[in-house]
């Protein structure tokens, strides 16, 4: 009877790990954690400022901000609304349209940049009518940069708004139509800032991740100086000549991505 009692009135504990599961796990953390560590141990801290505020590095760090932040814009401008449809809307090609948004996150970059070249570049589909119409000329600028990051970083705010959509409730938003409220009023002032949290996470994922971008960018706009050459394809060149700078402007990216993250 007492050993009855004393079972009934103890606390529930957690299952027990499985060895078999949490090995693999481990050696999973580790094999992530090796090469953060590899560039924590490798960074030469009292070099680190030098390196950071050298020109080329200032030059390229101000470049990638303003190519990130513009793939940013363009990746709410758009994709919010896509999310949107995607979330609410039932149509023919549906599945197609969300594989167009998942492909550049499994494209290789280098493939995504050639794919880039042949639909917006001077001899691509749509490239010579831009430079007829508009003057606009996308390859080897700054603003095929900016195409180039939007295009890989995009899907990270389509995919995380339109989670945040689906799971919403749409009672306030029917609630909100029955007093008058036209769609897109509804849209702005009921829908956004109930899913603002998913719209925040969306966004700064899509962000890092433009800050990042590398393989489209050199394929599509190039690695010109002042132009193109963003910090991470400044990190390609330093790890030739200077690994020492490399390592310091790697820790630099690491720990936006990471602060982002967190």
């Amino acid at each position: 009877m007492s050993r009855r009692l004393h079972l009934r009135n103890r606390a529930p504990g957690r299952p027990r790990t499985p060895v078999a599961l949490a090995l693999p796990a481990l050696l999973a953390i580790a094999f992530l954690l090796m090469p953060l560590i590899g560039i924590l141990a490798r960074t030469e801290w009292g070099e680190l400022g030098g390196h950071l505020s050298a020109p080329g590095v200032v030059q390229a760090l101000e470049l990638s901000m303003l190519v990130s932040f513009w793939a940013l814009g363009l990746s709410l401008l758009l994709g919010v609304p896509l999310a949107w449809l995607l979330a609410r809307v039932d149509f023919p090609g549906k599945a197609f349209v969300r594989s167009l948004v998942l492909l550049p996150m499994v494209l290789p970059p280098t493939v995504g940049g050639v794919a880039l070249l042949l639909g917006f570049g001077r001899r691509g589909l749509l490239g010579p009518w831009l430079e007829s119409t508009f003057g606009i000329v996308l390859p080897f600028h700054t603003s095929g940069a900016v195409v180039a990051a939007t295009f890989v970083s995009m899907p990270f705010l389509v995919i995380s708004l339109e989670g945040a959509l689906g799971g919403l409730r749409p009672g306030f938003e029917e609630t909100a139509a029955s007093l008058g409220a036209s769609p897109v009023r509804v849209f702005f002032t009921v829908t956004m800032p109930m899913v603002a949290p998913g719209l925040i996470a969306g966004a700064a994922l899509t962000w890092a991740r433009a800050l990042g971008e590398f393989g489209a960018t050199i394929t599509f706009a190039g690695n010109l100086p002042g132009t193109t050459q963003t910090l991470p394809l400044q990190v390609y060149l330093l790890l030739q000549d200077s690994p020492e700078a490399a390592t310091s402007l790697s820790l630099l990216l690491l720990a936006t991505a990471m602060a982002v993250l967190v």
